[in-house]
């Protein structure tokens, strides 16, 4: 799957309040998600001695699908696709390291 199938599909299952008028709700969600994820990581440190298992690593799976996922829905909002977006991140880190 490429980015630009990922987002339509992701996009036929953002049902929120006024979809495409509405940029706070997928960025509220997806701090909320990153949260999420930092705290799986947290708790590697506290829980687990700084080791990923397997069953850690499956939650932080599916915690960075949903951020994704209000990734692509911000994106959405923004009339942008995630390949732009990519794009230009790669462009911008090229440019900061001196790569072409």
């Amino acid at each position: 799957m490429d980015f630009s199938e990922y987002q339509k599909l992701a996009g036929k299952t953002a049902l929120y309040p006024r979809r495409l008028e509405n940029l706070e709700y997928p960025t509220l969600g997806l701090t909320g998600e990153a949260g999420e994820v930092a705290n799986v990581v947290k708790k590697i440190q506290r829980d687990d001695e700084g080791i990923l298992t397997e069953e850690v690593r499956a939650k932080l799976k599916d915690e960075l699908g949903d951020v994704l996922w209000y990734i692509s829905a911000c994106a959405d909002e923004l009339n942008l696709t995630l390949n732009e977006i990519a794009e230009y991140n790669v462009g911008k880190l090229a440019t900061r390291h001196g790569a072409s």
